[in-house]
């Protein structure tokens, strides 16, 4: 190292330079303006033209101290000097030698440093690492030329003929486009061979970078040569269509679009598709049929929400909050929403669930949803499907039709401008089928966590994401939607609400929601709890809470009235006066018979608008055996009735029944309510039963009730709709209640409110019904 190179004290004025680098054996200019550098430059040409340059670390730095510029810079020779407009100067150097600072000497009213110059020998031998190092400089050096076209030709062969290594680092370094640190870097490198090496470092980056940039320049001049021809056809078209009397506005029409379908961010296949359809108008007249259909085509495609959501509430305290003001109970709903947000949070990519709500009108099923979509910050949309027999309701009209549109979930996502609103299909079971196609069927790929991904509507041809959306759906009954369907969803049972349930939901929701509706203040009228219970008991009958809404709201309006026509401040209503503003009570709940009778049992059944009380009459008289049944029975029911006679025949001594009975007596099966049609296997052991009270005469209890399927070989098994007969059976005043004992662990899950009153028996056998329900002679 000591041989390439010796160090000679100088004393030198510095100029801190900005933005740019210099190197030994080079010449650049610059510009100067600052008090400092002007009067250092001054100095420089009193002497021997000779000044020294660093670079500045911060150009932004006006007043630079010691700290704001390299120690080490070239020392440089003054070539010309030229006074800009503005008190500026231009000044041309030449790099002479590497030097360091050791000292500074003065600040002002210029730097003046003490330097180390590095004077390199002239002539030094090349050892065999140091030559090929200088070759591969040469070959790097010449291909980057080939790629970086502003390099003049001639500089390869300059550079041939530099023979010392230390300037052809330095000169190749001029050539290459550096930053100002990697410039500084390769200046404080004293060593020819460490120099050159990290040259050819920079010079193998810089090669690779400027082939890349030059395959991407050549496919931008492409682009722009597609677009200058494009540019031409087009304006020969406006031409040939301004000679033709044709509207010139289509052309501004298409732009337009075009800029809209930019701006929507559809799916790459998507937006091909609409600008090849929008495209279309160009070629055609725009008084054509056609042209309408194009225009709405791609209106639809710009409307739909490509890429728009809601962001979900995060806070799981605040949606509980919400869901707890909006509706009372319903914690298996609240629940599972309550998960649904929480494994959000962490799965940020978690599909939206399907939702089946199942339960009787009246329980919540829609306005909870509402609830959800406030409680998750999204946005609600809502569709009934009561009735739709037409599968384009679902997924739309094809284009070819007169007057296409959208099916309904996609024309309601487009409608709401978000893709994960809350999405309610109300009355998923009342779909109906015809010739028109399935309906039912049309839902499955909406409703498939694994295919709503790719819904595709006939309309739009164009696959929509579903799978940020929640969809829940809502129903009376199970039994009529299509297991395929049903398969897919969710189910989450609402069962109907206790008399204390929908005494809370009264005066917490129904009071409030009512006096707010018809204007009136919360001051101006008091309904008593008796007078709610009253309702609730003798007004009202159903599983829900629709019709106590609306007798409340018929006790506020009334009020109304009195509060208007005779200048009352406020009414009181309880049970005493509650007949004056409802009438005449509509229900009673009691008994329907005072005394135990015979060939008359209670029942419990199943309806969509709740549990109900169901009473079986039997009567027998002389005959030749034959079993009349009444009372608009369906299938299964009658051959529940079937099924219990035939035990009862077979066993007949275990009852005390002679058998010639059969062989001379008529048995008649009668359920009331003969217009309302009745069905299901429930009723089998409550027909039993009273036909073995009819039988041997003794007397059913009054106060027992029961439910339960019965086999030929007088099993009991268990039943559905427990929770709303045991509330019927509470309704109607029934002690005690008979169920399978394949029932228990459902029984175990219903609110211990409820079945307080009641004495819960279970049976495995017709045999141990009878033992509770029939009395002993």
């Amino acid at each position: 190292m000591i041989d390439n190179y010796s160090i000679e004290k100088r004393t030198l004025p510095l100029i801190p330079i900005r933005g740019i680098g210099i190197f030994p054996d080079t010449v650049i200019h610059f510009d100067i303006g600052r008090e400092k550098s002007i009067n250092a430059l001054e100095e420089a040409m009193l002497e021997d033209s000779d000044i020294f340059l660093t670079v500045q670390k911060e150009a932004d730095i006006d007043s630079p101290k010691e700290d704001d510029f390299y120690e080490v810079g070239v020392i440089c020779k003054i070539k010309q000097m030229i006074k800009m407009p503005g008190d500026n100067i231009r000044v041309l150097v030449e790099g002479i030698t590497r030097a360091k600072i050791s000292s500074i000497k003065q600040e002002d009213p210029y730097f003046e440093v003490n330097l180390d110059e590095y004077i390199y020998n002239d002539v030094m031998d090349l050892s065999d690492e140091l030559e090929a190092m200088v070759r591969l400089t040469l070959d790097n050096f010449e291909e980057y030329s080939y790629v970086y076209t502003k390099i003049a030709p001639d500089a390869i062969i300059s550079l041939k003929e530099i023979k010392n290594p230390d300037k052809l680092a330095d000169v190749v370094s001029s050539y290459i486009y550096l930053k100002p640190e990697q410039k500084q870097n390769l200046l404080e490198i004293f060593d020819p061979y460490a120099r050159l090496e990290t040259i050819n470092t920079f010079l193998t980056k810089e090669i690779k970078v400027l082939e890349i940039e030059n395959e991407i320049s050549d496919i931008v001049k492409k682009q722009v040569s597609e677009f200058q021809k494009d540019y031409y056809l087009k304006e020969q078209l406006r031409a040939i269509q301004k000679e033709l009397g044709e509207d010139e506005s289509t052309e501004f029409e298409v732009d337009e679009y075009l800029k809209r379908i930019s701006a929507a961010h559809m799916p790459k296949e998507v937006r091909e598709k609409a600008e090849k359809e929008i495209n279309k108008l160009l070629k055609i007249s725009s008084s054509s049929p056609d042209a309408g259909v194009i225009r709405t085509y791609v209106d639809w495609l710009i409307d739909l929400p490509w890429d728009k959501k809601t962001k979900d509430n995060t806070d799981l305290k605040k949606a509980r909050e919400i869901l707890s003001q909006d509706h009372y109970g319903l914690e298996e709903v609240k629940e599972r929403i309550l998960e649904y947000l929480a494994v959000k949070n962490i799965n940020k990519n978690m599909k939206g669930p399907i939702l089946c709500f199942v339960g009787p009108p009246g329980v919540g099923k829609t306005s909870i949803a509402k609830s959800i979509a406030r409680a998750m910050n999204r946005k609600y949309v809502r569709i009934s499907l009561g009735g739709v027999r037409d599968e384009a309701e679902i997924r739309g009209h094809r284009r070819t039709y007169i007057g296409a549109i959208p099916g309904r979930i996609i024309s309601s996502i487009a409608k709401v401008k978000v893709n994960n609103p809350v999405f309610l299909l109300d009355e998923i079971d009342k779909l109906a089928g015809d010739y028109k196609g399935d309906p039912a069927s049309a839902l499955l790929e909406a409703l498939d966590p694994e295919q709503n991904n790719t819904f595709t509507d006939h309309y739009i041809e164009a696959p929509f994401n579903l799978e940020n959306v929640m969809f829940i759906t809502t129903a009376n009954s199970t039994s009529t939607i299509p297991e395929p369907l049903l398969d897919r969803m969710e189910v989450i049972e609402l069962s109907g609400y206790t008399d204390n349930e929908k005494r809370n939901i009264a005066e917490k929701y129904l009071v409030i929601k009512q006096i707010k509706e018809h204007g009136l203040k919360e001051n101006q009228i008091k309904i008593s709890e008796n007078a709610i219970t009253e309702i609730i008991e003798r007004y009202t009958r159903e599983s829900g809470v629709r019709n106590l809404e609306r007798n409340i709201g018929k006790l506020v309006r009334k009020t109304a009235v009195q509060i208007v026509e005779n200048n009352k401040k406020s009414i009181s209503i309880n049970s005493s006066n509650l007949k004056n503003y409802l009438g005449i009570p509509k229900y009673d709940y009691d008994l329907a018979y005072e005394e135990d009778q015979v060939g008359v049992v209670t029942g419990l059944a199943w309806t969509q608008v709740g549990g109900e009380t169901l009473f079986i009459e039997v009567n027998t008289m002389k005959g030749d055996g034959k079993l009349q049944l009444t009372g608009k029975l369906g299938d299964v029911m009658k051959e529940s009735a079937m099924a219990a006679i035939s035990y009862i025949k077979a066993n007949a001594e275990k009852f005390n029944i002679d058998y010639n009975l059969f062989k001379e007596t008529d048995i008649h099966i009668h359920v009331p309510e003969g217009a309302i049609p009745k069905d299901g296997p429930s009723a089998g052991i409550t027909m039993a039963t009273a036909v073995i009270s009819a039988l041997t005469k003794r007397a059913v209890r009054k106060d027992v009730a029961m439910t339960g399927e019965i086999t030929i070989t007088g099993r009991v098994l268990p039943i559905g709709g427990l929770k709303e007969k045991l509330l019927a059976a509470k309704r109607a005043g029934i002690k005690k209640v008979v169920l399978s004992t394949k029932n228990k662990p459902d029984v175990s899950k219903i609110d211990p409110k409820i079945i307080r009153s009641i004495e819960i028996v279970f049976a495995d056998r017709i045999e141990d019904v009878v033992k509770h329900a029939i009395r002993e002679q």
